[in-house]
């Protein structure tokens, strides 16, 4: 591990040197891909030598302590020198204090070196489809639009409606949205799977508590360079006239476009732009993106069959949380994290959820690659 962190600090050198480089900084697409490589190194780098200074510090003081306990030992009790005994006292706090230091920097270390997901950084399609409950379920699908929405807003993400279907008293049937920004899928690739409410429906006029489902769904959005080969021939391709609001033209127009892809059945549709063609455009990275997460998942599957994993496969079928609304209660059931803040994680405040999944994840894949320690 140490060796590893040794190339991170030697590339540093190498960028430091690149862009100082006057051919370097007159190609901005060069300069800026070095620059972001640059930020992620020194990411890395920082701590490490920060590691490095404090190992040294902490050797420095068992040194001076083994050098003092030498000249204690060797004086009578009553004629010890009091400057020898504090000094062994400020050795033997600082010994203390560079060790929990270096414990801390080494746990970061290890999580900072952790294989990462190359679709981390990508924007991401957030499907939400209502599910068992009816009209209830399609009320719980609008909840959970704003709050993703809201925590999008939080993190200064874009979002952009792809395509919507709603039910009769407000809700959701299916909303589709593309949200942009830094690090999205690498933040809510866990999201993925069935969402379970618990609370006493509008409608409902003996007071029960009624259970219902929404599935989630998160998708990275394909890199055009290796986005997944559609032949057109395998494509069909429907317009319609898009419902919901969105003024006269919406009455007028087939503006909304349905993509099929026959070797699959997989479908996408967007319906939010005026246009025709641009929503073609969008529709078709729709399917490219569930494509690939077919492709995907299907990788998974194999990988589970040996390991199920702690955080879960991702696929909707399987319930990871439930919104407890009379206890005011979340629980995640793949980590089994329960908060009583319902309210506010509704309205956007998600990091807490977000986070004890992101750390669940890399305790894993710690435990997973068995990464030695720092000092081996």
């Amino acid at each position: 591990m140490r060796s590893q962190l040794e190339r991170y600090s030697q590339r540093l050198e190498e960028l430091n040197f690149l862009l100082s480089r006057e051919d370097i900084m007159k190609d901005m697409t060069q300069f800026l891909s070095l620059s972001k490589e640059h930020a992620d190194v020194s990411a890395v780098s920082a701590p490490f030598e920060r590691w490095k200074q404090r190992m040294s510090d902490k050797e420095e003081a068992e040194q001076m302590l083994k050098t003092e306990e030498a000249n204690v030992s060797g004086v009578s009790g009553a004629s010890a020198d009091p400057q020898a005994n504090e000094m062994l006292e400020m050795a033997q706090e600082e010994i203390a204090t560079a060790q929990t230091e270096l414990d801390q920097l080494e746990a970061q270390l290890q999580r900072m070196l952790l294989p990462k997901d190359p679709d981390d950084s990508r924007p991401a399609y957030l499907e939400i489809r209502a599910g068992t409950g009816g009209d209830e379920s399609a009320l719980f699908a609008a909840d959970l639009l704003r709050m993703y929405t809201r925590f999008s807003e939080r993190m200064g993400w874009r979002i952009e409606l792809m395509s919507e279907s709603q039910s009769e008293l407000g809700g959701y049937r299916e909303v589709v949205l593309r949200i942009d920004g830094s690090n999205v899928y690498g933040r809510l690739k866990f999201e993925s799977g069935g969402h379970r409410v618990q609370r006493v429906p509008s409608t409902e006029t003996q007071g029960r508590i009624h259970t219902s489902m929404c599935t989630v769904a998160v998708l990275p959005e394909p890199d055009e360079a290796l986005a997944v080969q559609i032949n057109p021939a395998d494509l069909r391709i429907d317009t319609y006239r898009a419902s919901g609001a969105g003024g006269q033209h919406i009455n007028k127009t087939d503006s909304a476009v349905r993509v099929t892809h026959l070797p699959t059945g997989i479908v996408a549709e967007c319906q939010d732009d005026r246009s025709q063609h641009r929503n073609k455009a969008r529709a078709l990275q729709v399917l490219s993106a569930r494509i690939q997460e077919k492709e995907r998942s299907e990788r998974s599957a194999k990988e589970a069959a040996t390991r199920k994993g702690l955080i879960g496969s991702g696929d909707r079928s399987e319930r990871i949380r439930t919104y407890n609304f009379p206890q005011g209660r979340l629980t995640d059931h793949r980590i089994n994290l329960t908060l009583y803040k319902l309210t506010y994680i509704l309205e956007g405040d998600m990091e807490e959820v977000i986070s004890s999944l992101e750390h669940a994840r890399q305790a894993e894949q710690l435990e997973e690659l068995e990464v030695g320690g720092l000092y081996k």
